[in-house]
């Protein structure tokens, strides 16, 4: 198996593309330790790895976030775990009854309902081609509240990608957005 890897724009991240489908059509999961990734064996497995702090399984991609290790020392590692998983023929989560996404919201207003579309349509695939995710929380007296995932959570990057990309554009098509403000994941 040939697994391509592609830096990020967060250097503590890399993101891991198998060539087959990880999560297909399921919800993207972003695990950040141990507890919360027991449904996932390959999170689980990758948490194994010292220096593993994040896990984010997407449709075709997997991306994994260091914290005090060099890539240099654990991207083999890594590729070897990913590969022997493929191998194992363990699912990719073990539990798919289980919400392992952010409670999905009610959008009850037109504008949130626009945002969201904007979001969808315009935002996660550029975010996700950079091995994250950005979910669109809220919106509320003027403020556009978001999360990141994956290499987009932490990224020394993010927050002007927010300022100069995701807000001018939401302010762009949606004149009520005054700004954007990430909401700091658990």
């Amino acid at each position: 198996m040939f697994i391509q890897t592609e830096e990020t724009p967060n250097p503590e991240t890399l993101k891991f593309i198998p060539g087959e489908l990880v999560l297909g059509d399921m919800p993207s999961v972003y695990y950040k330790d141990l507890d919360t990734a027991k449904a996932s064996p390959i999170a689980t497995a990758l948490f194994g790895i010292d220096g593993v702090c994040g896990v984010y399984l997407a449709s075709d991609f997997i991306t994994v976030t260091l914290k005090d290790k060099s890539w240099e020392n654990t991207k083999t590692e890594v590729l070897s775990c990913i590969s022997n998983h493929y191998v194992s023929d363990l699912p990719f989560i073990t539990n798919k009854n289980v919400n392992h996404t952010e409670e999905i919201k009610e959008l009850d207003d037109d504008t949130s309902i626009k945002i969201n579309a904007i979001i969808e349509e315009k935002v996660r695939p550029a975010v996700a081609r950079d091995g994250g995710d950005i979910i669109f929380n809220k919106f509320e007296d003027g403020i556009v509240y978001i999360s990141m995932r994956g290499s987009c959570d932490g990224c020394p990057a993010s927050t002007m990608t927010l300022k100069n990309g995701v807000e001018n554009l939401l302010k762009h098509y949606v004149p009520e957005v005054e700004s954007v403000v990430p909401l700091q994941n658990e």
